[in-house]
């Protein structure tokens, strides 16, 4: 057995968790300071491309949760069982399969975009000059999503082998650049014309690119527990089938999830643009709390999938407790801050006061909500590893129910922005709620 694997199978848990999340923090911050960034460079452009993006970031979710989060945790937790049982061959096999099943998926996302795409942009609340910016973005993101997938998926890899400061180190160079080129391509820095909204677009698909270079040319290097070589190369059925027994249940949650900020976001549109302005950047502030949630899920997936590939399962359950309880701890510790003094940051990105008020408004109900959040999260990751998603997926579906469903009855009866985001809030209390019980009264059973 390979030292990181006996590593992983033996070591104190908290601080195993806490040394394997370290690395990750600094990568997936780095992609939530992109996603901000851009926020508040298309905020210069003015309120109607803020509303654009606002109408795609149910599409960027969708993209980034299914490939980094549906197939990538299970290419994650597939790499860390074989891993755990013995098996490098399989796992380095298992690469291929990643690799193939990022091509399949991407042409499948692509088709269901190319058909009805503009229609649903449409048909969330894009009118007129919002409808056409958002499309301009859209179109980029999607039609070159192919380096977004395969970054996800190889980087997946790395985090399955449980080499978390490689994976990070790419990350973080990755996205810094994407700072740089976002801002030449969306602003005109360096004296490069400006492209707009676009230009974030753009700017998305190159980096993705190569970071996904820089993850195949690490693959194929010496001294990885297990290397994609071409002897190793081809479709194997059972190997696809173990990537696609998590991966298809997982796909369902962020799914779902997307399908929840879709009709939040329809039901926003409804109130105006202002408000749909406001709703945009409290959606994304969201993403604060997750580059450490995802950065102890992804050490999770990990973990868990090599305890339970060595049949230790009750060292999984514990580990997915202890990863629960710091996530509480970060969800809370980010989440009432901003609640409590809105003000301190969101004008730095809405000059607006009205599109300020939204977001406001958005964050002192959700933000208190951010630890039941942070723990449905970690623990949907840490599922993934065990192989177990029955309750994530329920959990999720109830979340859809509660926000979307419970917002659209209160809009009926008069209700606006403000019941709308209410019930968001209540969706996620329920969302980590129910995942934690399950735990607790033995879904890994």
């Amino acid at each position: 057995m390979d030292p990181r694997t006996q590593r992983l199978l033996e070591a104190p848990l908290l601080p195993l968790i806490l040394k394997l999340a370290a690395p990750n923090v600094s990568g997936f911050l780095a992609q939530s300071a992109v996603i901000l960034v851009e926020v508040w460079m298309i905020g210069q452009l003015g309120t109607e491309p803020l509303a654009a993006i606002a109408l795609v970031f149910p599409l960027l979710i969708l993209l980034l949760t299914v490939s980094g989060g549906a197939v990538g945790g299970a290419i994650s937790s597939s790499v860390a069982r074989y891993l755990g049982a013995g098996d490098a061959d399989s796992a380095g096999r298992l690469m291929w399969q990643a690799i193939i099943l990022c091509f399949a998926a991407y042409a499948g996302f692509l088709l269901i975009y190319g058909l009805i795409g503009a229609a649903f942009l449409g048909w969330i609340g894009g009118t007129g000059n919002i409808l056409i910016l958002a499309l301009a973005y859209a179109d980029v993101l999607m039609w070159g999503g192919i380096t977004v997938w395969l970054t996800s998926g190889l980087g997946a890899i790395f985090r399955g082998m449980g080499l978390m400061g490689f994976s990070a180190g790419v990350m973080v160079a990755g996205y810094f650049l994407q700072i740089l080129v976002s801002g030449a391509l969306i602003l005109g820095w360096f004296g490069v014309t400006p492209m707009g909204i676009a230009g974030a677009a753009y700017s998305t698909v190159l980096v993705s690119g190569l970071m996904a270079l820089a993850y195949l040319l690490r693959l194929m290097g010496p001294s990885l527990p297990s290397r994609l070589v071409w002897e190793r190369r081809g479709y194997r059925q059972e190997l696809m089938e173990d990537i696609l027994r998590v991966a298809r249940p997982a796909a369902l949650s962020p799914v779902v999830t997307v399908a929840t900020v879709i009709g939040l976001t329809a039901l926003v549109a409804r109130v105006g643009d202002v408000a749909l302005a406001g709703y945009g950047i409290g959606a994304r502030i969201e993403f604060l709390i997750t580059p450490i949630v995802l950065s102890i899920g992804a050490s999770l997936t990990a973990l868990v999938g090599t305890c339970v590939g060595a049949g230790n399962r009750d060292r999984a359950i514990k580990a997915a407790m202890v990863g629960a309880g710091l996530a509480a701890v970060i969800g809370a510790g980010i989440g009432l801050p901003l609640a409590l003094v809105p003000m301190a940051w969101i004008p730095l990105f809405a000059s607006n006061a009205d599109v300020a008020s939204m977001t406001t408004t958005y964050i002192q109900y959700a933000g208190p909500c951010y630890a039941f959040l942070a723990v449905g999260l970690v623990l949907y990751f840490a599922a993934q590893g065990a192989g177990r998603m029955r309750w994530p997926v329920i959990a999720t579906f109830v979340r859809f129910s509660v926000a979307v469903g419970g917002a659209y009855v209160w809009v009926t009866q008069g209700g606006g922005f403000e019941a709308i985001i209410m019930m968001a809030a209540a969706g996620m209390v329920l969302y980590g709620a129910i995942i934690l019980l399950s735990l607790k009264l033995g879904a890994w059973r």
